[in-house]
């Protein structure tokens, strides 16, 4: 087995660590990068969208980072998150909360994603309560839907965009195929999509006989579309779902 991993540029050392003490061969290419968005400005007609907020959902630990940033932008003196009830949707989005002295629930070890957060007891009776969703451009739009169904005043920070890293698709996925890349972690539709859009065409046979491993139901569907079968859902992004799904 030799592994792909394309987190983000930063975030793929601990992998790499778990990979090393187990003998794992791995490669590293970040196939996803993530830029802040433009400051809000507020008036009194555009309240700023943590203002008066019952529940915030941190989509992930980007959404936390950039967040705080921003917050830290608008106000470097007196920047405070607000008093509100915050939920993370996996367990790497709850330590970025709790680096910040921030308490929040997460959603449980065995679903970290929309579906399981949605189990929660404080998301259950939720009519009228004003809702904030921390997150990138996209994405969550289930999040948001069943949450409305339940009655709750649910908007959207969005404080990041996420784009490919300039990458030569040829030339990289030659460099896999000839290294016995045989196993991608992929932890997002986004990542997905900047791999299949890479590999041309001719090299999609050797695509298709790798193991894929994905974090959600979602992402398993979107890389069955794709043509890709031999697809292994860790029903998370963390490092614990993903050694359990390379069964290490």
């Amino acid at each position: 087995m030799k592994v792909l991993l394309t987190r983000p540029e930063g975030r793929n050392q601990s992998m790499v660590d778990a990979l090393n003490e187990r003998g794992i061969a791995h490669w590293v290419t970040p196939l996803l990068c993530v830029q802040a968005m433009p400051p809000i400005v507020t008036n009194t007609a555009t309240a700023h969208p943590l203002a008066n907020a019952d529940m915030i959902i941190c989509i992930s630990a980007n959404a936390v980072t950039f967040a705080d940033d921003a917050l830290t932008a608008a106000d470097p003196q007196t920047k405070t998150w607000p008093q509100a009830q915050y939920f993370a949707v996996g367990h790497a989005t709850w330590e970025a909360l709790d680096k910040l002295d921030i308490c929040a629930l997460e959603a449980p070890d065995d679903c970290q994603q929309t579906e399981g957060l949605l189990t929660l007891a404080p998301l259950q009776h939720i009519q009228g309560k004003k809702i904030t969703i921390i997150r990138g451009v996209g994405g969550r739009e289930a999040l948001a839907e069943q949450l409305a169904k339940r009655g709750a005043n649910v908007r959207y920070w969005e404080v990041y965009q996420r784009a490919c890293p300039p990458l030569d698709g040829r030339h990289i996925a030659q460099q896999w195929q000839r290294s016995g890349i045989d196993t991608i972690v992929i932890t997002s539709g986004e990542t997905l999509d900047n791999l299949i859009n890479l590999v041309p065409k001719e090299l999609f046979a050797w695509l298709r006989a790798c193991h894929i491993i994905v974090p959600s139901h979602r992402v398993e569907a979107q890389a069955r579309s794709f043509g890709i079968t031999q697809v292994t859902n860790a029903n998370a992004a963390n490092n614990k779902a993903v050694l359990n799904a390379l069964k290490l």
